[in-house]
């Protein structure tokens, strides 16, 4: 097969690479799925969370929320069980669940990125390999031998073009998976500002219904 060829050509160095690309490869499928799974229509969820408060339905509001996935699922559920237990500020409790939800998404995002940068340096290692079998076959040879100065040299180019052939998709997955962190973060942000507000207005209504 033409990839165990270029692993026997390319030298020790691109089991490294191999392993590198496996290793990528599983994170980001891991990653894609996770936001795949996560990802839901926050709109749609605001509105029928509404609708059950509206009637004070806080139990069947938390119960939605914990059975919907997704982050902003989580910080609507915080922010009903704040106001059901009377906390004045809300927010905090917002923010204690988003610190808690942030990270989860943003984890092992840096492992892609990690290697977008390290794998060409690893492919320069093995040139600078290959290059210097490649002297090491003139300098003992008698005679020159073209195929020990022709394999060395090939040994050095394969290990830099597979490493950039991993090195590019990382970093173009590393940007499509931060790109979905960012848009997930957004809806994050609106939902926690549709429940403020609208737990905001029910205290203004029961006010002035005091009154």
């Amino acid at each position: 097969m033409l990839i165990l060829r270029l692993i026997h050509e390319g030298g020790p160095v691109m089991w490294i690479i191999l392993i590198c690309s496996f290793l990528s490869l599983f994170v980001f499928l891991m990653k894609a799925f996770q936001f795949h799974r996560e990802e839901i229509n926050v709109r749609e969820l605001l509105r029928g969370l509404f609708n059950v408060l509206k009637r004070d339905g806080f139990i069947e509001a938390i119960t939605l929320c914990d059975n919907t996935p997704g982050p902003a699922a989580k910080i609507l559920g915080a922010a009903i069980l704040a106001y059901q237990r009377g906390d004045e500020d809300i927010s905090s409790a917002i923010d204690e669940a988003a610190l808690e939800e942030i990270p989860k998404l943003e984890r092992h995002l840096n492992f892609l990125a990690t290697m977008g940068f390290v794998l060409p340096l690893i492919g320069f290692f093995g040139t600078v390999v290959g290059l210097i079998k490649a002297f090491e076959a003139v300098r003992i040879s008698e005679y020159l031998s073209s195929s020990a100065i022709a394999g060395a040299v090939t040994m050095a180019l394969i290990t830099t073009a597979a490493a950039l052939a991993v090195a590019i998709p990382c970093y173009i997955g590393y940007n499509y998976l931060l790109e979905r962190v960012n848009s997930i973060t957004l809806d994050m942000e609106k939902a926690a500002l549709e429940i403020t507000s609208f737990f905001e207005r029910r205290r203004k209504e029961a006010a002035q219904g005091d009154k």
